[in-house]
């Protein structure tokens, strides 16, 4: 990132946990490498049989759907490589995703590089960053071949109702495409968990989806890679090809903290989402302290706020570029989020609160209080 070479720059660009991986994680992954002659070594394409068994077990506790782990569970190195090997498996040279919009910026630019198009479904900012499901029918084509969502979502901590999400399970039933649910956030709702649904949790759906965990986040795991994918019998076929030529299989040490993640007493769910929690409010309070620069809807899960700015600026990114230049503040720009990202930035409150208190000490000093 160009903000890494701006000496004494902070940042609320990046949506990495301050936190570091669970101290029982580590100890586990240490003993293994003194115990396990393997560990060295390759795995098969899919994953440990270990992992892949304690992945059926969460996702049947999380969803109530039962799967069978030889032909339903894939173990990937994180969500954004399961992504692209997923969209490398269904998307033909011309086919659509539909992407909601804003959406994660990453979203955008897999779909591309395997040829296909992507196509914008803009969010109600009005309503709240909500989904216009009335809106959708419009966007579906015969070369549609998948929608995803990510719920909470990045970049506005929106988390989509279950009655619109059902719509789109509808749809994609009777238009015969893919849902592609990429969940890295779900353990952070805050007073919102009774608001948040899983699609995949619907047994007539199966077909239809593909659900994508990540360990990033709820598990300060970002560094080491892991993530895994539940998805039909058919696709994971095929799958399987794509992954083992692009990497034959995810690390195996991450999968051993995998792992330890899954066997482990996991307590920092808690704490790490209260102190987000400290965090939202913390950066709530400091964007009130600007009205005359930004305008921002209260996230409702994940760690990142989308505040429309009312600052007089160009474009979003040059806000952006601005405000690294010349007061050393790194946001990242909205129009990297789709159009409706436009004149927006996206700002991540998974830093410490002192860095938060930073960055909007420095955003005053350059535009003053309200």
């Amino acid at each position: 990132m160009l903000s890494a070479r701006v000496d004494d720059t902070v940042s609320l660009a990046w949506g990495i946990p301050s936190f570091s991986t669970p101290k029982y994680i580590i100890q586990a992954v240490i003993e293994q490498l003194g115990a396990d002659e393997e560990i060295g070594k390759y795995t098969l394409p899919d994953g440990l049989d270990e992992l892949k068994q304690l992945v059926a077990g969460k996702h049947q506790v999380d969803t109530g759907i039962s799967v069978n782990a030889d032909d339903h569970v894939m173990i990937t190195a994180g969500n954004m490589q399961g992504m692209n090997s997923l969209l490398h498996v269904i998307t033909n040279p011309g086919d659509e995703i539909i992407l909601t919009d804003p959406c994660f910026a990453s979203h955008i630019q897999q779909v591309m590089l395997c040829g296909g198009k992507p196509v914008y479904w803009a969010l109600d900012e009005d309503n709240a960053w909500s989904l216009d499901v009335g809106a959708l029918s419009g966007l579906i084509s015969n070369n549609t071949k998948a929608i995803v969502i990510n719920s909470p979502s990045n970049p506005t901590g929106k988390i989509f109702s279950r009655i619109n999400l059902l719509r789109i399970g509808e749809m994609a039933g009777t238009h015969g495409f893919m849902i592609i649910i990429d969940d890295p956030y779900s353990h952070f709702t805050y007073e919102n968990r009774q608001k948040y649904f899983n699609l995949a949790s619907v047994t007539e759906l199966f077909e239809n989806i593909a659900y994508l965990y990540s360990f990033s986040k709820a598990y300060a795991m970002s560094g080491w890679r892991l993530g895994y994918m539940i998805l039909p019998a058919h696709l994971k076929t095929q799958l399987i090809k794509v992954h083992d030529l692009n990497m034959i299989c995810t690390a195996r040490v991450s999968q051993a903290a995998g792992i330890a993640a899954l066997t482990g007493e996991s307590h920092h769910l808690v704490d790490f989402e209260a102190a987000f929690a400290k965090r939202r409010e913390l950066i709530c309070q400091r964007l009130d302290a600007l009205p005359h620069v930004f305008d921002y809807v209260k996230p409702e899960g994940a760690y990142y706020i989308f505040p429309r700015i009312l600052a007089e600026h160009t474009s979003a990114r040059d806000f952006c570029l601005e405000l690294l230049h010349k007061n050393r503040i790194a946001l990242a720009p909205g129009s990297a989020f789709g159009p409706s990202g436009e004149n927006h930035v996206r700002m991540t409150y998974c830093v410490s609160e002192d860095t938060i208190d930073l960055a909007f000490d420095r955003l005053e000093a350059q535009f003053g209080k309200a």
